[in-house]
C-alpha cells in the first residue's frame, strides 16, 4: 500500500489543482488566460509542474482579514445566523402552514359528516 502512496498524492494534487482552476473565476486568474492554465495543469500534471505552477502563480490568493473569509463579498455582507425558533418569519410561515392544514382538516371532516349523513338517509330510505 505504501508504494502507491506517492502516486495517490500526485493524483490528488493534480485533481485538486484541475478542479480549483476550473472553478476559479476568470478575474482571479493571474498571468495567463484560464484556458491556458487548464491546459498546463492537464499536460504537466504527472510531473507536478502544472498543478504546483497553478497553485503558486496562477490564482490570486488573499489572506483572511480579521479572521473573516477571504472573499471581499463575505467581508462586506456578513449574515448572522438565526435559529429557526428565533426567526419571526419562519415562525409566521409555520403558523400559516398550520392554519392551512387546519382548514383542510375541517373541510375533510365536514365532507365526512355530510357523507355519513347521506349514507344514513339512504339506509333509512331503503328500509322503508
Amino acid at each position: 500500500m505504501l508504494r502507491y502512496l506517492p502516486f495517490l498524492l500526485v493524483l490528488a494534487l493534480w485533481i485538486y489543482a484541475f478542479i480549483d482552476c476550473l472553478n476559479t473565476p476568470e478575474e482571479e486568474v493571474r498571468g495567463l488566460p484560464k484556458v491556458v492554465w487548464v491546459i498546463i495543469v492537464l499536460l504537466f500534471g504527472e510531473v507536478l509542474v502544472g498543478p504546483i505552477a497553478w497553485l503558486v502563480a496562477g490564482k490570486v490568493r488573499r489572506a483572511p482579514a480579521n479572521g473573516s473569509t477571504p472573499s471581499a463579498w463575505h467581508r462586506n455582507h456578513r449574515t448572522e445566523y438565526v435559529a429557526p425558533d428565533d426567526n419571526p418569519e419562519f415562525l409566521k410561515s409555520l403558523k400559516e402552514g398550520n392554519k392551512k392544514d387546519e382548514d383542510l382538516l375541517k373541510d375533510w371532516e365536514a365532507d365526512l359528516r355530510r357523507r355519513e349523513e347521506e349514507l344514513k338517509r339512504r339506509e333509512r330510505d331503503d328500509e322503508s
